[in-house]
């Protein structure tokens, strides 16, 4: 015999005002008036015998019964809305993948055609986006982030280190041999001089940064505006050489020392431990982490 469920309506109300910290909002959300929301809030307090919500002037907060409830309560519907999904004849998954930059230009771009051969009814919509998401109020399915790879909440899986090393392109110089010891790097043009990445990779190799501390240099906003003016012949960028292994088998981008380095970062798929056996999180999990393998070889 199934152990006793709660009101259901009730139930989907309350994931409404807990992720918005609002019943005026979740009304909005839901098409109903907020005493229709404050009343199966009651009907649902009543069931669960405590109170879910701290009611205030200005909005309302959750108990830590609220705040536990309500961790269960999203992965229920989340779990829920896949089997329906899946379930759902001629159905097509959307897969909302938020990912930085440089991972997405230089990794994804160039294969997720095959993910989307191999699995057909999986539609994926890529979010290039630096900022972390926030799994409960943003419609994103999984994530590749950088760190150290622990999210509360968060199932993580280490994709590949993060481990720099200065690349060039054989357009910045008529003969690579004239680069004999990572002091001859000093006598380029050295773009992001001011990168930490610089000081951390020339200390480790014995050199001195006093030199380009002032340089003035190229700056961009991000690594992959870097990558291109590197690969342009515009100065030597401290790059991750894990992501442009493309490039440096077309030779349009060069890693002169073996020398690589690390600050404790790394590239992780990340999604909600809740919804780890959703079909098209757990496909696209065991594509991407055998793609990472054979990349790495």
């Amino acid at each position: 015999m199934r152990s006793p469920l709660p009101p259901l309506p009730s139930v989907r109300v309350f994931e409404a005002a807990a992720r918005h910290l609002s019943f005026t909002r979740a009304a909005e959300e839901l098409g109903m008036t907020q005493a229709a929301v404050s009343y199966q809030m009651k009907i649902l307090e009543e069931r669960v015998g405590a109170p879910l919500f701290f009611r205030q002037a200005r909005g309302v907060e959750l108990t830590k019964i609220g705040q536990r409830f309500s961790r269960t309560v999203g992965d229920a519907l989340d779990l829920l809305s896949d089997g329906y999904m899946e379930a759902k004849v001629g159905g097509e998954e959307t897969l909302t993948l938020s990912v930085i930059a440089p991972f997405a230009t230089n990794i994804l771009a160039q294969r997720l055609g095959q993910f989307q051969i191999a699995n057909p009814t999986i539609a994926v919509r890529v979010d290039a986006n630096p900022a972390l998401v926030d799994f409960t109020s943003e419609d994103v399915d999984i994530a590749i982030r950088t760190g150290a790879g622990s999210w509360p909440g968060l199932k993580s899986h280490f994709l590949m280190p993060i481990e720099f090393s200065p690349m060039l392109s054989p357009r910045l110089v008529d003969n690579i041999d004239c680069i004999k010891a990572p002091s001859d790097l000093l006598n380029l043009p050295i773009i992001e001089s001011s990168d930490p990445w610089w000081q951390q990779w020339f200390k480790e190799a014995g050199v001195s940064t006093d030199a380009i501390i002032d340089q003035p240099s190229l700056k961009f906003s991000s690594q992959t505006l870097s990558a291109q003016a590197v690969i342009a012949g515009q100065g030597v960028g401290i790059l991750t050489p894990g992501l442009y292994k493309d490039a440096m088998e077309q030779g349009t981008l060069i890693q002169p020392f073996d020398l690589m380095c690390n600050d404790g970062s790394a590239y992780w798929l990340v999604y909600p431990k809740g919804r780890q056996n959703a079909s098209k999180i757990r496909a696209f999990r065991n594509w991407i982490l055998q793609e990472i393998k054979i990349l790495n070889g």
